[in-house]
């Protein structure tokens, strides 16, 4: 799509496209594969345990894939062209796993009416190699699409926001709440409608459905082409961090003048522009980490004149290995700046993940009845945790958000770390809330096992995982967004994904240990199969200890934090008002 050189960011009257296409994704996804193990094991006649890790690997390797789509996306293809392939291929993996769920060809024979066990029974028979190629191509294409809308879809969306006016910056403070209210929203139905299609009318009702959604979502997505703003692709991203570090190490021995001196000496090129109406924010030199500003000192011959002089840092580098701009080096900064952060994001979602999935487990062995007649399906309790987040964001983004604009002149009410520090605090206080329900519901199991706890008690701590997300979650996405350079903002938001699949990767380390470490010299085993001979409450109370420890390094890291273009710990209003911006046009930073 060309570029309209001048044209104002498109805005708001983008959102109903692009929100639009991140909506019915995620309902088509979501709904695809929340119930992926069940069919597995339904249709494919796997056991139970391999069902389960071939779900949990390929769940790992699809929240990693947006690394790589986003790197591709910001270095060389576009956000725009990466989502619409990104969409192809999750509609045709989609597509895939209709067919194997209509066609019985693409999959095994079912069962026998008395193999009880599928896989191990008598009568089951697993799937030929062909059958098994069919599944991974689809699961494939599912995967290669999540990696191309994950991390593009949403700061496509900021893009279409001008940051650096105040409607600009309320603007993506109020998109990022709406996104994942909608985001959620759609997990929900893809939770509740989509999975009721595939249990109770037919699997290849329940596929077909996603195949349509997901349709649908591309072409709304590309009925507001005309509208969008493009930021194109500037090159290898990772390329450029490499070279800040090569050349600082290759002028390790050169003296770095004093800071006063740095700022007209250091090699500070005018900011080039992207030729779109979004500006190319300029990064003032820094101090922190100033072992890299050795970097851009420039020795003879390293700067080439470009058709003006050199005052002020101006001209081209020779070799782009030897010396870099100050804008380069700041941009590296900001990645060593938020890694720390990054990480404490992984220990919040190991405890809100390990929440939800016991919860199912406590749900087993509690009154599930609502009424004489409808009883809570366990696999249907992650709703009240959506629930809250949807029900929260609206009224944060609207009520909360203005009143403590006005208390603290920050555009969005409270800082981005403030905002995720909340979420870090709610996050172990919910693991406590949990372990003093289950050692009421395992007392009670104990003593008076004919009259199980009510599942509603389980509510408290699935609302508080949900406003643990609301704050930390949405959270971290504006966070990136916000502080990774313009041009890597697709990498920016697959970090979000990369902590989730940490998480999930670091639950399963967590309770491996646990299960080794207790069950010996006559004490029960925490994690047993039985949570009534267990002792699941003092594994959440590993979790909350675990958890207060992450709050408190998350605070010492948002303590040190350095804010983009900032030299201080607080924000600068909405991150980015005090930078400089250099719109299409100028050949210099404005004054």
């Amino acid at each position: 799509m060309p570029i309209t050189p001048g044209r104002r960011p498109g805005g708001w009257k983008t959102m109903p496209y692009i929100i639009g296409n991140e909506t019915f994704e995620r309902v088509a996804s979501f709904g695809m594969t929340t119930n992926l193990t069940v069919y597995l094991v339904k249709r494919y006649n796997m056991g139970a345990v391999a069902a389960a890790n071939l779900t949990n690997i390929w769940n790992g390797t699809t929240n990693f894939a947006p690394l790589v789509g986003a790197f591709l996306s910001d270095a060389y293809w576009g956000r725009f062209p990466t989502i619409v392939l990104a969409c192809v291929a999750t509609f045709l993996g989609m597509v895939g796993m209709t067919l194997t769920a209509s066609v019985s060809e693409l999959r095994p024979p079912s069962c026998d009416a008395g193999a009880a066990q599928p896989a191990k029974g008598v009568g089951c028979v697993g799937p030929t190699a062909a059958q098994s190629a069919m599944l991974v191509a689809s699961l494939s294409l599912l995967t290669v699409g999540a990696g191309g809308v994950r991390p593009c879809n949403l700061p496509f969306g900021a893009d279409q926001f001008d940051r650096t006016t105040k409607e600009g910056r309320r603007g993506t403070n109020s998109f990022f709440n709406w996104y994942y209210t909608t985001n959620t929203a759609a997990v929900m139905v893809g939770l509740t409608f989509v999975v009721y299609l595939q249990d109770s009318v037919s699997w290849a009702v329940g596929m077909a459905v996603p195949a349509g959604l997901m349709l649908l979502s591309l072409a709304l997505f590309l009925f507001g082409a005309g509208l969008y703003v493009y930021v194109p692709p500037e090159g290898s991203v990772l390329a450029g961090v490499v070279q800040v570090f090569a050349a600082a190490y290759r002028k390790r021995s050169l003296p770095l003048p004093s800071p006063p001196e740095q700022e007209a000496t250091l090699f500070n090129p005018p900011a080039k522009t992207t030729g779109t109406a979004l500006p190319v924010v300029r990064l003032p030199l820094s101090q922190q980490f100033r072992v890299l500003n050795r970097a851009a000192i420039k020795l003879p011959g390293e700067v080439k004149c470009t058709g003006g002089d050199e005052e002020g840092g101006g001209g081209a580098a020779v070799n782009r290995w030897r010396l870099c701009s100050v804008q380069q080096i700041e941009e590296v900064k900001c990645l060593i700046r938020i890694v720390p952060v990054w990480v404490s994001g992984i220990t919040c979602f190991l405890a809100l993940s390990q929440l939800w999935t016991f919860a199912v487990i406590q749900a087993f062995f509690m009154d599930r009845r609502l009424g004489s007649k409808f009883q809570v399906p366990p696999a249907s309790l992650g709703v009240v945790s959506l629930l809250s987040i949807v029900v929260f964001l609206p009224i944060y983004d609207r009520l909360l958000v203005p009143l403590m604009r006005r208390a603290t002149k920050q555009e969005s009410g409270i800082t981005l770390l403030q905002r995720m520090g909340i979420g870090n605090f709610i996050s172990p206080f919910s693991t406590v809330v949990a372990g003093l329900v289950e050692q009421r519901r395992r007392h009670r199991a104990v003593a008076e096992p004919t009259r199980p706890l009510s599942v509603m008690w389980l509510v408290p701590q699935l609302a508080l995982v949900g406003l643990a997300e609301a704050f930390n979650a949405v959270g971290q996405m504006e966070f990136y967004n916000q502080q990774f350079p313009e041009q890597m903002r697709s990498i920016a938001t697959s970090l979000f994904y990369c902590s989730i699949a940490g998480a999930n990767y670091l639950s399963s380390l967590v309770v491996e240990v646990v299960q080794r470490k207790t069950g010996k010299h006559g004490q029960p085993n925490w994690l047993d199969d039985n949570i009534n001979a267990g002792r699941l409450e003092y594994f959440y109370y590993l979790l909350a200890g675990m958890g207060f420890a992450n709050l408190l390094y998350f605070l010492v890291c948002a303590h040190f934090y350095r804010y983009k273009g900032s030299g201080s710990s607080v924000a600068p209003g909405a991150g980015e008002q005090e930078l400089s911006p250099v719109y299409p046009g100028d050949s210099r930073r404005r004054g």
